[in-house]
Formats: C-alpha cells, sequence, structure tokens
C-alpha cells in the first residue's frame, strides 16, 4: 500500500497536511507493507527536506501511489484518474461551487474518501480541524476586541508559531469586565474554552451570567439546550432539540441582553431556529459588540456573518440599521470575525493534532480489511458512481436541484 502526500494547489494556499513527518515515520513503522511517498512543495508547514531527513521519498511521482492525501479540494485539471483520494471536498452538502469537482471525480474513476464523513459506528466524526478553528478563533475574537476600543493589540495569529505562544500573548493583554459567551461543547467550542481557561477567565453559570455583575471579565459555555426552547412550552433537552429542531424556538436574546464579546462554536444543523436574527441585533437592548464566529455559517443562525473574512484581512463591521458591513471601529457597528479557514493560522499544531487522529482511527483500516467498516462509510464514490450511501447527491451531480 503506497501512501501519497500531495501538494496542496487550493487558493489561498494552505499550508496543513494530513501526515506530518512524525506521524509518517510511525506509519512506516507499524505497517511494514505500507510505503509514503511525498510530493514536492514549497509551502507545506514542514518543508521537504524535513521529511526527506524523516526517511521519505520526496519527489513528484504520485501516479504511482495507490491513496492520495490531501487536505483541500483538489483542482479538477490536477486529479489523477483510478486514484483513491481522501480530503475535504464540500460536496456532502450539495454545495453548489464544487458540482463539476463531483462530476470529474465520477468521470475520472476516482474513489473518494470525504475527512469529513469518517465516522465509527454512532455516526460520530473520527477525524477534524475543529479544535484548531476554536482556538484560533477566540484568540482572533480578542485581537478584534483589542482593535475595535484600541485597548490593546495582539500579533496576527498566523504570525505566531502554536497555541502556547497564542496563549503567551492573550495572558498579557488586559480585560474590562466584560461579559463573553461561548456556544457550543464541541470540539470547536472547547477548543476556544481551552483559550479562556489558559487566561484565567472566570467561568461562571447561565444563572450568575444572566443576572449578576462582576468586578473581572467572566464567561458563560452554553450548548444548543440553552439558547433554544420547546414552542409548546414543554420542558425540552439536547437529544430532543436535535431530533426535532423545528419544534424549538431561539432563546438566544436573554444572553444578546448582556454580553460584550460572543464566541459561536457550535453546531447549526439545519432547521434549527437562529440565535439571533438581523431584527434582533435591531433592538436598542442587543448588546453584542464583538462576535468571533468560528461556525461562519453564512447569513445564517448569527445574523451579523453577512460574509466570511480571510486571514489577510479577518474583521468587518456589521451596521446593524442599514444591515451592511461597514468600519469595525464605527460605535454602532458590530465587529465580525469570521475567517473560514482558521485552522490554517495554526498549521503546525492542527497538522499535528490531525494526522494523530488519522494514524488512530483510518490507517489501521487499510490493513485490517477495513473491520470497523471505517472506510466504507466514508467512500463517496467507487466504480465512477455515487456509493449507495451518497446516492441522495445524483440529482445535484445531474444538474437537477
Amino acid at each position: 500500500m503506497k501512501f501519497g502526500i500531495i501538494k496542496e494547489r487550493k487558493n489561498p494556499p494552505d499550508r496543513r497536511v494530513v501526515l506530518s513527518p512524525t506521524a509518517c515515520q510511525k506509519v512506516v513503522s507499524k505497517y511494514p507493507k505500507a510505503e509514503i511517498m511525498v510530493e514536492p512543495s514549497p509551502i507545506r508547514a514542514y518543508s521537504d527536506e524535513v521529511y526527506e531527513k524523516a526517511g521519505l521519498e520526496v519527489a513528484s511521482k504520485m501516479n504511482e501511489c495507490d491513496v492520495l492525501l490531501g487536505v483541500k479540494e483538489v483542482p479538477i485539471e490536477n486529479l489523477i484518474p483510478n486514484k483513491k483520494y481522501f480530503f475535504f471536498s464540500h460536496t456532502i452538502k450539495k454545495q453548489p461551487y464544487n458540482r463539476d469537482l463531483l462530476r470529474a471525480i465520477l468521470e475520472k474513476n476516482i474513489e473518494l474518501y470525504d475527512h469529513e464523513v469518517i465516522t465509527n459506528e454512532k455516526e460520530q466524526r473520527l477525524v477534524a480541524f475543529g479544535r484548531y478553528a476554536g482556538i484560533v478563533g477566540a484568540y482572533n475574537g480578542f485581537r478584534a476586541f483589542g482593535l475595535k476600543y484600541g485597548t490593546f493589540e495582539l500579533p496576527k495569529a498566523e504570525n505566531l508559531e502554536n497555541q502556547q505562544a497564542l496563549i503567551a500573548e492573550l495572558q498579557k493583554i488586559k480585560l474590562p469586565n466584560i461579559k463573553i459567551l461561548l456556544t457550543g461543547k464541541g470540539r470547536v467550542g472547547n477548543g476556544s474554552k481551552e483559550m479562556l481557561d489558559a487566561m484565567g477567565l472566570k467561568k461562571v453559570n447561565v444563572a450568575e451570567y444572566l443576572k449578576e455583575e462582576f468586578n473581572e471579565p467572566v464567561y458563560c459555555q452554553i450548548d444548543a439546550s440553552e439558547y433554544n426552547k420547546r414552542k409548546d412550552g414543554v420542558r425540552g433537552n439536547k437529544a430532543d432539540f436535535f431530533a426535532h429542531p423545528e419544534e424549538y424556538k431561539s432563546n438566544f436574546f436573554r444572553f444578546a441582553e448582556v454580553t460584550d464579546f460572543y464566541i459561536a462554536g457550535h453546531f447549526y444543523g439545519q432547521g434549527a431556529p437562529y440565535l439571533y436574527t438581523r431584527e434582533d441585533a435591531k433592538h436598542p437592548n442587543f448588546k453584542i459588540k464583538v462576535v468571533a464566529d468560528v461556525s461562519c455559517d453564512i447569513d445564517g443562525p448569527v445574523a451579523t456573518t453577512i460574509k466570511p473574512s480571510t486571514i489577510a484581512d479577518p474583521i468587518y463591521g456589521y451596521d446593524p440599521i442599514s444591515e451592511k458591513e461597514t468600519d469595525f471601529k464605527n460605535e454602532n457597528a458590530i465587529a465580525v470575525m469570521a475567517v473560514d479557514n482558521l485552522p490554517c493560522e495554526l498549521p503546525r499544531d492542527a497538522s499535528e493534532g490531525f494526522g494523530e487522529a488519522f494514524l488512530k482511527n483510518v490507517i489501521p483500516a487499510f490493513f485490517n480489511g477495513d473491520k470497523n467498516g471505517i472506510l466504507e462509510r466514508a467512500r463517496m464514490t467507487q466504480n465512477g458512481k455515487l456509493t449507495p450511501r451518497y446516492s441522495y447527491l445524483q440529482d445535484f451531480v445531474d444538474g437537477k436541484e
């Protein structure tokens, strides 16, 4: 079994990689039948020389490999026919901008495995960059807060080496007595929580957060059951909410009335109510002035996120009255940080975390007959057709929807 680590070709450039040099060494030592070849790349977080020093062949010979491992979408013209590919294809939600990519994958008889659908038997994701999105998102949110109010300046995350360097910078700043709200208790939300805890911020419960005043900055972490309630007044719970989101309405506004800085790290499912709407943001009691939208659903549950922002230009202002973009430093503007590829700013940390999960959960499946069905569940295409699990995409491929 010959694995190839492909060069990332999507723009803007992505410096992450599925397997770091150390992870490659672990694969080769644990599985004698495994070989790994690395395609040369000038942008990767680890140089070609580091891979060579780890004993790996660096060569433009991906056509000799059986399985090709990448992070972002592979441009159509670079797809090698009849290969197995792993990358984030961004097609499972019928994203129109990648319809042609999925068509090309089928036409070229490529077996596509999407990182996003690598799951265990309980349908829980096994490999993801979410924790690093949460880590960088929280940092960028504090940076936006400092810039909006002119109270402190943090360096850009992309110019710092790792999570510890981000934490060291955050520990230097002095925050006013603000209230910080964090939604989500999954990988993303808990990644952000790591940063808040590393800063030594006091965590308070919902009742304290909503009712009490503090003489220090505090934060509250909530999940779906705390910002949604059943329309019929019956007491709901998280499991019921995920099963029947249409039976719920948002109960978020009570938090918006007391929050200065909001970090959105939740998962948003189709049919669920928006956390807050554009009308909510117009309300005189709506207090949020800085939003770090790590989840980054455009024109979605966090209504102030009207477009993604970029690593180069990470913050924009939202004017609640006109519902248009404005200078984020304007007094009435809500500063929005909505970078949609946050883990790229910590490429080494993100690659190491992702690689460990890939090594633990995916690589064994190639050598144990896929006994847990990991590969089968993640295989989207085979023999020029969508697999049964992903046949729901056929009308999308055919241009019927």
